[in-house]
């Protein structure tokens, strides 16, 4: 399924195999900025997904040389009206927000430049593997734009003080500092980023669903909430856990040294 621009181009790809669902940004000569086109196909495919309880992992890829050079800023430019700005900076931010609530882990495959709204776009994923090809910025302020919607998902995963010079400066890093900042799991050499990131999909689709799912959505909720009250949360979570059929399957598995048969989503 994808959803067709202008030229009758695929814009977004859809590949799924065995559990693992891969979302391609497929712009490559716009070096895949976020238009909106863009954002709309992309929030009906997240929309889809978060109701398909066949799908384990996503991957969000993309083609060409960049991964995503943020918003579509000649798109941007053509209509500069403070109602379609708002508009466009909450669909992006609603898109942003779907991944996150996703009820699987959304791995972002980085290889190359990731700016602005596409820094955003790896920071909003649960994971991400980048090649040492790949370079991040939040460049908005070299032409006059604090990127602070990007900011938000940037100063989630990196240190403040190194996300600030990020946002201040529009500098670059290269996937090396991403991985030791936070914003990326790991960075590979280029010739291994696919196969990186099918070991980590193929990790996760290997674990119970169920724990997986209960697992994403108590990470993301109690990190807004104070200590006591996140363990409150996540006792509960984790009693309901373990009254289901994976979490019995997963212990009699262990004590007998088997491997575990784990009950399919409903």
């Amino acid at each position: 399924m994808t959803q067709r621009d202008e030229t009758s181009q695929a814009i977004l790809l859809r590949d799924d195999r065995q559990g693992v669902t891969t979302l391609t940004l497929n712009r490559p000569q716009q070096f895949n900025a976020l238009s909106e086109a863009m954002l709309e196909a992309l929030q009906m495919q997240l929309d889809l997904l978060a109701k398909d309880d066949s799908v384990r992992c996503v991957v969000l890829a993309a083609s060409g040389r960049a991964f995503c050079a943020g918003h579509d800023l000649r798109e941007m430019r053509a209509t500069p009206e403070i109602g379609y700005y708002q508009d466009l900076f909450r669909r992006c931010s609603r898109v942003m927000q779907s991944l996150q609530a996703l009820p699987v882990p959304v791995i972002a495959r980085v290889h190359g430049i990731a700016t602005a709204a596409g820094c955003q776009l790896v920071g909003s994923c649960d994971l991400a593997v980048a090649s040492h090809a790949a370079r991040f910025a939040v460049s908005g302020i070299n032409v006059g734009l604090f990127c602070a919607t990007p900011s938000v998902a940037l100063t989630r995963n990196v240190p403040l003080k190194r996300a600030f010079e990020m946002l201040v400066t529009g500098k670059f890093i290269d996937a090396q500092t991403a991985s030791d900042w936070g914003l990326v799991n790991q960075a590979v050499e280029e010739d291994e980023l696919d196969a990186a990131v099918a070991a980590l999909a193929a990790q996760i689709v290997a674990k119970s669903p169920a724990a997986i799912r209960h697992g994403k959505a108590m990470v993301y909720r109690q990190k807004q909430m104070g200590l006591a009250d996140a363990y409150d949360y996540a006792a509960d979570v984790m009693a309901r856990n373990i009254m289901e059929d994976d979490a019995m399957e997963g212990i009699s598995a262990f004590l007998e040294k088997r491997p575990p048969k784990w009950a399919p989503p409903v």
